[in-house]
């Protein structure tokens, strides 16, 4: 089957309201800025994330706060799927996960670590490595039905939070974007998710939510030891997704640097 030639279009696909913003939205801007329509979508709707709000009031709160989060940073929404903690790697979520991915036709996916401190999280990023997997697959149907298309898909993950994986173990980028320059809009998204500041602060001792990521952000981007502010990835093996030297982040230019080390440390 022929390859065919798309739009450029790029999806963040996190496990929950304000996980993007956190990890996602400074290289999902970038991609912007560099042509691609962008896209957004969380998988749960967070229905847990509070100790102040029942379930039914905070989904509908916690999906105005992702719908506003999406605009500010001018990308299309697409909404979440099943409740917090409840995303298994199943059939019926992936194939209504496949149906968006056949959608959009993203030539980028960024995603979740495939190791990170809870399994929403983890769960996720196999729903969207897989989804975007069976994105050229007749043979698999996704709900609702979507036709497939045959293209180059790449998959980024993430740092996790933390930056480390569940046993407490260092997560080393393959790749650093330098975010300073939508780093204000990035914060901006962040703060429509305002129900999460009583929560973080009272589940993971985030006594501010905002200046949490500010510290992770300054921390990747000393890493990188070239950007003050940045997001860290790893790109997924290229294997049934695209072509072995596809790296697509390399559209944002002098705003994406390759870790050397991390590249060299794949060839022993």
């Amino acid at each position: 089957m022929a390859k065919t030639t798309l739009k450029k279009s790029a999806i963040a696909i996190g496990a929950h309201p304000d996980d993007i913003e956190f990890m996602m939205a400074g290289t999902l801007l970038l991609l912007k800025k560099a042509g691609y329509e962008i896209h957004y979508m969380n998988v749960a709707n967070g229905s847990c994330g509070s100790v102040q709000y029942g379930p039914a009031q905070l989904k509908k709160m916690r999906l105005k706060e992702a719908k506003d989060a999406a605009k500010i940073l001018g990308a299309h929404f697409h909404g979440p799927l099943v409740n917090d903690l409840e995303v298994f790697y199943d059939l019926k979520t992936l194939r209504r996960l496949a149906a968006v991915i056949r959608e959009v036709k993203p030539s980028v996916v960024l995603t979740h670590s495939p190791a990170d401190y809870m399994e929403d999280h983890m769960n996720t990023c196999r729903l969207a490595v897989t989804a975007a997997f069976a994105h050229g697959m007749p043979n698999f149907r996704s709900i609702p039905d979507r036709p497939t298309a045959n293209y180059d898909v790449t998959v980024y993950h993430s740092l996790p939070h933390g930056m480390c994986d569940g046993l407490r173990q260092k997560i080393t980028p393959g790749a650093f974007v330098n975010t300073a320059s939508v780093h204000s809009i990035k914060m901006q998204a962040l703060r429509a998710h305002e129900s999460q500041q009583h929560w973080l602060d009272a589940s993971q001792k985030m006594n501010s939510y905002l200046q949490t990521m500010e510290d992770i952000s300054l921390d990747v981007g000393r890493r990188s030891k070239k950007f003050k502010h940045a997001e860290g990835w790893r790109r997924h093996l290229h294997y049934g997704f695209c072509a072995q030297d596809a790296d697509p982040l390399k559209d944002i230019g002098a705003n994406y640097l390759i870790n050397t080390a991390y590249e060299k440390s794949l060839a022993h």
